[in-house]
């Protein structure tokens, strides 16, 4: 697939929690196709301390305003730098990198699909949602954090179809993780994508492999060049061989990955 180097203007910065941002830029260029599952490498500007480009996942693209979404967690120099956006300011990004999660079928349309995201994780479930729906597929959603305060993007997940929650101190909710909330005891799925901490997923793979369900997962490695030169982010399939996360995925079907074994 082919990819841009492009020069963005920031839209807006929305500051989400003091942690999270929401960063809308556009250009003056047509983006490309962008598929839910993909992410884009940002360069950050004016800070000593980050040399190599940011993986970011897509959030969500707004092809009628020409806006891509990226929701960044302030993890360190980089992403706080990042954060520091101002509309107007440039921006660098190199996209659309790596594959995304599978579409269905037509055939698949009538079947029941769970998107199931984890604090930061939630990002690229939210652009997933709405290609689903543009599709006629109802996707439901369930969101783990650790408090109320740590879910994201909630109002624009209920505008896409019904939300689950579970957070660690039960502020909002059900109590507890993502694996442990009652929906997936009482409803049966065709198909689940997942994104957010590797245990989470973990968890969320078993759960699919012991009720047959159809299960990808969307891995956040560390990465540094997102091209597949720098071999970083590998993760073992199923075989026992390394596969580089930012060009094979970062999605993967579970069944290709050396977690069942």
């Amino acid at each position: 697939m082919k990819k841009y180097i492009l020069d963005m203007k920031v839209v807006e910065n929305c500051r989400l929690h003091k942690n999270y941002c929401l960063l809308k830029l556009t250009s003056e260029e047509r983006f490309p196709e962008m598929f839910p599952g993909q992410f884009v490498e940002v360069r950050v500007e004016n800070s000593p301390t980050t040399f190599l480009r940011r993986p970011i996942s897509i959030n969500y693209v707004d092809k009628s305003r020409n806006e891509l979404w990226l929701l960044i967690q302030l993890v360190g120099d980089g992403t706080r730098k990042m954060a520091e956006s101002r509309p107007g300011d440039v921006v660098n990004i190199v996209l659309p990198l790596g594959h995304g999660f599978t579409m269905p079928s037509d055939k698949g349309q009538d079947k029941s699909h769970l998107l199931i995201g984890g604090g930061v994780g939630t990002a690229p479930l939210l652009y997933l949602g709405a290609c689903l729906k543009e599709m006629g597929v109802e996707p439901m959603f369930l969101l783990g954090a650790r408090s109320k305060d740590d879910v994201l993007q909630l109002d624009e997940f209920q505008a896409l179809g019904e939300v689950y929650i579970t957070t660690e101190d039960g502020s909002l909710g059900e109590k507890g993780y993502v694996t442990n909330h009652s929906i997936l005891r009482e409803a049966r799925f065709d198909q689940i994508y997942t994104c957010g901490p590797k245990p989470m997923m973990m968890a969320v793979a078993r759960y699919a492999k012991e009720n047959a369900i159809a299960c990808e997962v969307s891995l956040e490695n560390l990465m540094a060049c997102g091209l597949g030169a720098c071999l970083c982010c590998v993760e073992k399939n199923k075989e026992g061989h390394n596969v580089c996360v930012c060009t094979e995925g970062p999605v993967f079907n579970v069944e290709e990955l050396s977690w069942q074994n």
